[in-house]
């Protein structure tokens, strides 16, 4: 019973703490949390946890995120698991900042890694952790939003939502999607 994690982000110094690495973070902070590091394999970087009797492979792809779809299906097809026990952690523009939602399938919404997973996968019915970002920045921006630093404001507010979404992955293992989606999407 494995289940693949992928958290979405850019690899690089000059990326490391941008709004667009989140996926990246929440992944290190579960990892830091089961006390398992990542090592640096095919396609990005792999940790292996145990949770409630399943498996997690915790994904950081490093193919940039126009790319993560190769990661994405490499390691699906590398250790033989269907696309209902995938989870894509990714940020969302559309959402505030430290909003969190859980959903079961939906569009890219011109995210360039879900765009790339969907165009690899052929489908986009797979399920996603979106974490809000926020969206306000001026017209024509929207790339320094996306690819600046959190304000020191914002930050207290993504590391209290990191710990709820460490919370959905764990869930995600051991509840059917409806429940997740039930529980945690009143938040």
């Amino acid at each position: 019973m494995k289940r693949l994690i992928v958290g979405l982000g850019n690899i690089g110094d000059e990326y490391e703490n941008t709004r667009h690495n989140i996926g990246f973070w929440i992944l290190d902070a579960l990892a830091r949390a089961s006390n398992i590091s990542f090592s640096d394999k095919r396609y990005g970087a792999v940790a292996e946890m145990k949770y409630a009797g399943k498996t997690f492979i915790l994904l950081k792809p490093n193919t940039f995120m126009n790319l993560s779809g190769r990661a994405v299906q490499y390691w699906m097809q590398k250790e033989k698991i269907e696309l209902d026990k995938v989870l894509i952690v990714v940020d969302d523009l559309a959402l505030p900042v430290g909003k969190v939602r859980i959903r079961l399938k939906g569009s890219d919404a011109g995210h360039n890694g879900l765009k790339s997973i969907h165009q690899i996968l052929g489908t986009q019915d797979f399920v996603r952790l979106r974490f809000g970002i926020g969206s306000d920045f001026p017209k024509g921006y929207q790339v320094d939003h996306v690819l600046g630093r959190w304000t020191t404001d914002e930050e207290v507010i993504v590391n209290t939502k990191i710990e709820l979404c460490v919370e959905i992955i764990k869930a995600f293992a051991t509840m059917g999607i409806g429940r997740v989606m039930t529980q945690y999407n009143k938040n």
